[in-house]
């Protein structure tokens, strides 16, 4: 109809200007030409397979995140750090800490709830008791809060270096409730600043002990955002993901190398140049301590998050694999075992092993959903090599683990 809108504006003139005269007396014939229809084009069809697109990660189980009625914790997203103060009991030659706490929680969450965590100093009984964000949250989702730091007042900071231990709650009064969802113990040390002046003596900067996440490394589908969270698109051709820690400041921008059979995986090129290259440029999770320390930059723990362009679990989008860089690579079409090599600077820092099925999905090596992980993600061993990450306890994965929650069923290569 918008096309024809010229044509009707001159027929309306005619007809409302002076007398009406009988068809037979219009000096023209005028012919309407046809309403032309868009040709409709069908919507790229998502091939038929086996099993239905999911609304849910791949990877994802009832043991892995827990109960479905109950809220649970995200064990790997628990980080507590130390937060130095600048004073003692108003006494500025003294620096003491108090703890930062960072976590997710997988809903349900009631309206009502609220989430706190309690720390306590073996031997000296409870010490600091921290209200953390609480929103109400449906089955299905997570809700993400941190608690503690800045925020706790400079009178209760403590210069206490050991064992210290926490709890998570959370307590609803509407439902007359009170849980206890995680249980942990951190270690707390500390280091001298990088200040020189003579009464700078007692300026010790403290920190949380996070050597036992070095050998533990995640991988994981992500998927297409573009899509709404309701939509099984969303899973039709993810991402593949993995991450690791690192130890030190100078552990960034690490280089992943993926091989299958022997041969390294994921290459494509334009005009000689490789495009798409997998990089772990993402910072997932950082313990850092507040101040420059001396040594400086040893007491900093990162997790790194590695993604590729180029591979992918699979593709049910039918849209072609054929890129104008070559054909993407499909672990649906190359089941079997991986080997990922991960380098900084030249030199081999990390290697790490998986499989996947005929399918493309991770072959669950069942350390997450014994553990009760809490997420989406798959565990793996990771091998530390090399020495850029300095001097570090390389046992105390199989004590300290998750806040004192060490690993069953994990083995370090």
């Amino acid at each position: 109809m918008i096309r024809n809108t010229p044509l009707i504006l001159i027929l309306s003139s005619i007809l409302t200007v002076g007398s009406y005269p009988a068809a037979g007396q219009f000096p023209i014939k005028i012919k309407i030409p046809p309403v032309i229809k868009p040709e409709k084009k069908p919507a790229p069809a998502i091939p038929a397979d086996p099993e239905p697109l999911r609304k849910e990660p791949p990877t994802s189980s009832a043991a892995m995140k827990g109960s479905n009625d109950q809220p649970t914790i995200a064990k790997d997203s628990v980080q507590v750090r130390a937060f130095t103060f600048n004073s003692y009991k108003n006494k500025a030659a003294i620096w003491s800490w108090v703890p930062e706490m960072k976590y997710a929680v997988n809903g349900p969450i009631a309206s009502g709830s609220l989430l706190n965590v309690e720390f306590e100093i073996p031997g000296s009984g409870p010490w600091i008791r921290l209200e953390c964000k609480t929103e109400s949250t449906q089955a299905g989702f997570t809700s993400n809060t941190e608690c503690g730091g800045r925020d706790i007042p400079e009178a209760k900071g403590s210069i206490y270096t050991g064992p210290v231990n926490f709890t998570i709650r959370i307590r609803n009064e509407l439902a007359g409730t009170d849980a206890v969802l995680f249980s942990g113990k951190m270690k707390v040390a500390k280091v001298r600043s990088n200040e020189t002046a003579s009464n700078t003596a007692n300026h010790f900067v403290y920190y949380v002990d996070h050597d036992w996440n070095l050998p533990i490394g995640y991988l994981f589908y992500e998927p297409d955002t573009q899509w709404e969270l309701d939509r099984p698109e969303r899973w039709a051709a993810p991402k593949f993901s993995v991450a690791f820690w690192t130890r030190g400041e100078s552990s960034g921008f690490a280089e992943p190398h993926l091989f299958f059979g022997g041969k390294e995986i994921g290459k494509a090129y334009y005009n000689g140049t490789e495009v798409g290259v997998p990089n772990c440029s993402v910072t997932e999770a950082r313990n850092a301590t507040t101040h420059i320390t001396s040594p400086e930059g040893q007491f900093m723990w990162t997790r790194w998050k590695c993604t590729f362009s180029n591979v992918m679990p699979w593709n049910k989008t039918g849209s072609s694999n054929e890129t104008m860089f070559g054909r993407v690579f499909l672990f649906s079409e190359n089941p079997g075992p991986y080997e990922m090599k991960i380098m900084h600077n030249g030199h081999l820092i990390r290697t790490l092993k998986f499989a996947v099925d005929a399918k493309g999905k991770l072959v669950d090596n069942g350390i997450a959903t014994t553990n009760k992980l809490g997420s989406d993600r798959m565990i793996v061993p990771v091998q530390v090599l090399g020495d850029q990450d300095g001097p570090w306890d390389r046992t105390a994965w199989k004590t300290e683990a998750f806040y004192g929650n060490p690993l069953a069923g994990f083995n370090v290569p």
